[in-house]
């Protein structure tokens, strides 16, 4: 047997193992389906999925199209990341939401970060996992991961809807305004 097909044997056990320790990470956010981390789990299923069926073909053809414009997706995704993260840890201060304790710590933010990425676009994070699921498809566009895709942009999308009624009840008028201001996935020109 070759390493590839060990790989693709490995990946259904790989992903249920994975999985296990995904909804343990997000235990909190799971038994509450009011709060944006639920569908953020679903989203990071399915990346997870993506992810580990597209391990087989990581580097098959690394200079056609599709795995140059993955490549470009998936870097554009950690420099969104990176910015993002810098700026909630310059600029966000830490608080205890009483209505949102079940967020991880580094999320829940006393301030209302309004610089760096985070002037251009309200959640840089989900976009960046948008780009990643993306870059993933392009590794490996056969319709199932198509299909997973679609299902993870929806999951993405429902997650900023969730924290963004989340931001609106904590920071108040003030994320109303910041709203008019930014995009929610793309910067507004």
């Amino acid at each position: 047997m070759t390493a590839e097909l060990h790989l693709q044997a490995a990946i259904l056990p790989l992903f249920i193992l994975l999985s296990i320790a995904l909804a343990w990470v997000c235990r909190r956010q799971l038994l509450n389906p009011r709060c944006h981390g639920f569908y953020r789990f679903f989203a990071f299923e399915g990346i997870l999925w993506l992810f580990l069926n597209a391990l087989p073909l990581w580097h098959h053809e690394m200079f056609s199209m599709a795995q140059i414009a993955s490549l470009l997706l998936m870097l554009l995704a950690l420099g969104l990341v990176a910015g993002g993260v810098h700026a909630l840890r310059r600029h966000g201060g830490a608080s205890v939401r009483q209505q949102a304790e079940e967020n991880f710590a580094f999320e829940n933010t006393s301030t209302l970060v309004t610089q760096g990425v985070f002037a251009y676009i309200r959640h840089p994070m989900y976009t960046s996992l948008l780009l990643l699921n993306w870059g993933l498809v392009l590794k490996r566009a056969e319709p199932d991961a198509i299909v997973i895709a679609l299902v993870v942009s929806a999951a993405l999308y429902l997650t900023a809807r969730a924290e963004e009624q989340e931001n609106h009840a904590f920071f108040g008028p003030c994320y109303r305004d910041y709203s008019k201001r930014s995009g929610m996935f793309l910067p507004m020109f």
